[in-house]
C-alpha cells in the first residue's frame, strides 16, 4: 500500500494535500502498480486540461480514464468513437418540436463534467473537428448560438498507437489541445497477477465512490493556478519550448500554447507533490508528457510507435541539454 499523505509544505494546508491523495488513492483502487501515471492525471485535472491516453491494446486506458471520471462526483459521459459518426452526435441537435411547432436543442454527450472520448482516432477529422471549440474555449457553437459548457470539464481520449485498419491520425491541431499524453505501460508481475485474479473491473468501477465534489475540483484548480512560478523558472520554461523549435531535426516546434501547458502542467504537479511553488525538477517531469505530442520530427521509422518513440527521445535530448537555472 502506498501512502496516502503527500509531503508536507508549510504552504499548503492539510485539507488540500488530503484531497489530492485521496483522489489518487481511489484511482488507484482500480489501476494497479501506476502511481505515477495516476499522479499524471490528477494534474491534468487540476491544470484544467485535457489528456490523451494512448497505449497498446488492453492496458487499461478506458478503466483509467472511467476511474477518475467516477473519483469525482460530477456528471460523466462516455462516447465510443466510430467511422460513421457526425459532428451533431458530440454536440447535439435542433429538433422541431410538435408541441411547440419550434426548433428545440437537444445537448450532445459533450455538455458534462467528465467526457471519455473512447478511441478518438476511429472517427474522421470532421468529426474529431468538433471538439476543438469545446476543448479550448469551454463552450460550443451549434445553429449560430454559443452555449457554455459545465464546470469542471475535462475530455480523457483514449488511442490505440499501433493500429491502421479503420483509424484516422489526429491533426497537429487537435493534438496541441490535450494538455498531456499519457503512456500506461505494462504492468509489474505482481500487480498483473492482481488484475488476473480480479477478471473484470467493471464490479470495481460500479462500487467505487467519490472522494471529491465538483466545488472541490474546482477550489483546487483555482489552488493550482496561484502555485508560485519564479522568473528563473519560467524562463527555464521558455528555454525548453525554444529548443524545440530551433532543432535541425523537428519540422514543428512547440506553439505558446504548449509553453502555456508546460506553465500549467508544472503548478499542478508542484501542487500534487504537496509544494506551493514550482521547481526545476517539476519543469522536467511533466516536459515529456507535455511536449512529445506537441513536436513533429523531419523523419521517423514509418509508423505511429516508432514516431512517438523518436519524438520522446527529442524532448529527452532538450531537457538534458537545457541548464538548469540556480
Amino acid at each position: 500500500m502506498h501512502e496516502s499523505t503527500l509531503p508536507a509544505d508549510p504552504g499548503l494546508d492539510t485539507l488540500t494535500q488530503e484531497r489530492i491523495a485521496s483522489l489518487v488513492d481511489n484511482i488507484e483502487t482500480i489501476i494497479f502498480g501506476k502511481r505515477e501515471v495516476v499522479k499524471l492525471c490528477v494534474v491534468g485535472l487540476l491544470a484544467q486540461g485535457h489528456l490523451l491516453i494512448e497505449d497498446v491494446p488492453g492496458i487499461g486506458k478506458t478503466t483509467l480514464a472511467q476511474g477518475l471520471a467516477r473519483s469525482i462526483d460530477c456528471a460523466f459521459s462516455r462516447i465510443q468513437f466510430t467511422s460513421d459518426m457526425l459532428p451533431a452526435d458530440i454536440l447535439g441537435v435542433s429538433i422541431l418540436s410538435p408541441s411547440t411547432n419550434e426548433f428545440e436543442f437537444r445537448p450532445g454527450p459533450i455538455f458534462t463534467n467528465i467526457v471519455l472520448a473512447d478511441e478518438i482516432n476511429r472517427t474522421p477529422p470532421k468529426t474529431q473537428s468538433a471538439l476543438l471549440e469545446a476543448m479550448s474555449e469551454f463552450q460550443v457553437s451549434v445553429d449560430g448560438e454559443t452555449r457554455p459548457l459545465p464546470s469542471p470539464f475535462m475530455v480523457l481520449a483514449t488511442q490505440n498507437p499501433v493500429e491502421y485498419e479503420g483509424t484516422y491520425t489526429l491533426p497537429e491541431a487537435q493534438l496541441d489541445r490535450f494538455l498531456l499524453r499519457i503512456e500506461i505501460g505494462y504492468p509489474g508481475g505482481v500487480d498483473e497477477v492482481r488484475i488476473m485474479r480480479r477478471h473484470d473491473p467493471l464490479q470495481a468501477l460500479e462500487e467505487m465512490t467519490p472522494v471529491l465534489t465538483s466545488e472541490d475540483v474546482q477550489e483546487l484548480q483555482e489552488i493550482a493556478s496561484k502555485v508560485h512560478v519564479d522568473d528563473a523558472v519560467a524562463e527555464y520554461i521558455l528555454a525548453i519550448i525554444q529548443a524545440t523549435r530551433t532543432r535541425e531535426d523537428v519540422r514543428l516546434g512547440a506553439s505558446p500554447r504548449g509553453s502555456l501547458a508546460l506553465f500549467e502542467a508544472s503548478q499542478a504537479h508542484a501542487l500534487v507533490a504537496g509544494r506551493d511553488y514550482v521547481t526545476p525538477g517539476d519543469v522536467k517531469a511533466m516536459a515529456h508528457a507535455v511536449l512529445s505530442h506537441r513536436i513533429l520530427a523531419k523523419a521517423h521509422g514509418g509508423n505511429i510507435l516508432s514516431a512517438s518513440r523518436q519524438r520522446t527521445s527529442i524532448v529527452s535530448e532538450i531537457i538534458e541539454n537545457t541548464p538548469i537555472p540556480v
